[in-house]
Parts: structure tokens; C-alpha cells; sequence
């Protein structure tokens, strides 16, 4: 598995940081069973892609891609999201599959669209049995790359009026699977019209997001 490891981290590095200008790097949605709306945000990922490439100097693909959880090709892509408002359901198999793309260096990005907890936190259990879901510190790197938040997570969405709170679940010393928790960043991620939320709180979301996708770049 370590071997698996490294030659994800090899591929990503060599594809993140040459000099190439093909978007040869692509990230996808996560489509889970459970009947929940794993399809939700949908303008949400190409914006953040673009975001991303003007502005932390990314090569992603300009287009999202669509990626079943127990899917081989789930290796395919080094930063997936998952998100959605009802019920989220792993078999076995799927579980068994997403732990080994975590293993190998992926990494995961869950985005509470609302009411969502309830259901993916069962599901990741099934992933890491061995691991609980854990507040990261407001000095977690995490919130501290290109740019920089230093009082945690941005709340984007009111939801329930609680505080947005970013979770991550730990593997070996490295943050494989981020939780954003009453932040709601897809939602800011979101072309304007669909939400019509203020220009500041669209950038953080937007920064946000760059820096999860910067920091699983790099690690």
C-alpha cells in the first residue's frame, strides 16, 4: 500500500507542478446510492476549477467529472466531492474501495448541504472503523495556504444558525477526508443566479475550496 501511495503522490506532483499547460488533472463528484442528492451544486465544481486555475495556478480539467464510489476509476482522480441533503449509503465493496483510494493518497471533500452529518458519518465509519471525525484547530494547515483563515472554516449558509466547523478524518499523520460542517461551500461555489449570495461570501467559499484542493496537492 505505501508503494500504491507513492506512485500517486509521483503522478500528482509530476502533473501539479510541471510546467505542462494541458489540463491533464481532473476532479470529480461522487455519486453514492441511499437516495440522497449526491448531484446537488451543480455549477458548484466548475467554478471552483477555474477559481482555482486563475488563481493558485492549478491544470485542472475545465469540466467536472462524475465517479461511482466503488468504482476502479475512483483512482483517476487525486480530489473528490461529496455532498448532498439526504441519505448517503456504502455497501461493503464501496467502503472497502474508498478506504483504499484514501490509503493511496486521495482525497475526499465532504460538503454538508444540509442535514447531511446524520448520514455520512455512519458511512465513514464503514471506511476507517479504527477513526473518528475530528475538529481541526484553526492552525491546521488546511486553513492556512494560499489563503489564509484565521478564524476556521467560513460560514457561507445560515442553515441552523450553529458555527460552520471543518472536521477531517486522519490516516497516518495526513488529513485524507475533509468534513465542512453548517458552512455550506458548494452552495457559495454556486453560480451567482442560483443564490444570489453576496460577492464576499462567494470568494471565501472559493478560497476555501482552492486551499482543500491545494493542500491535497501537495501532500
Amino acid at each position: 500500500m505505501l508503494f500504491v501511495r507513492g506512485l500517486f503522490c509521483i503522478l500528482l506532483w509530476s502533473l501539479f507542478f510541471s510546467g505542462t499547460t494541458e489540463s491533464s488533472i481532473k476532479i470529480a463528484k461522487v455519486k453514492y446510492k441511499g437516495g440522497g442528492d449526491w448531484y446537488a451544486n451543480k455549477t458548484a465544481l466548475g467554478n471552483l476549477i477555474q477559481f482555482s486555475n486563475t488563481n493558485i495556478k492549478t491544470k485542472i480539467h475545465t469540466e467536472e467529472s462524475i465517479v461511482d464510489i466503488g468504482s476502479p476509476e475512483l483512482f483517476n482522480y487525486p480530489w473528490v466531492y461529496l455532498t448532498g441533503h439526504g441519505n448517503v449509503l456504502f455497501s461493503d465493496a464501496e467502503a472497502k474501495n474508498l478506504r483504499l483510494y484514501l490509503m493511496a493518497g486521495g482525497f475526499l471533500h465532504i460538503d454538508d448541504n444540509y442535514g447531511l452529518k446524520a448520514f455520512i458519518v455512519p458511512q465513514m465509519k464503514k471506511v476507517f472503523p479504527e477513526l473518528d471525525f475530528v475538529e481541526l484547530p484553526f492552525t491546521h494547515a488546511v486553513y492556512h495556504q494560499t489563503y489564509t483563515f484565521n478564524k476556521g472554516l467560513p460560514k457561507i449558509h445560515e442553515h441552523d444558525g450553529k458555527p460552520a466547523q471543518g472536521f477531517g478524518l486522519i490516516y497516518n499523520g495526513k488529513l485524507v477526508c475533509f468534513f465542512s460542517y453548517e458552512a455550506d461551500l458548494g452552495n457559495g461555489w454556486e453560480d451567482q443566479s442560483v443564490y444570489n449570495d453576496p460577492e464576499e461570501k462567494r470568494q471565501e467559499a472559493l478560497k476555501m475550496g482552492a486551499n482543500l484542493i491545494e493542500l491535497a496537492f501537495k501532500k
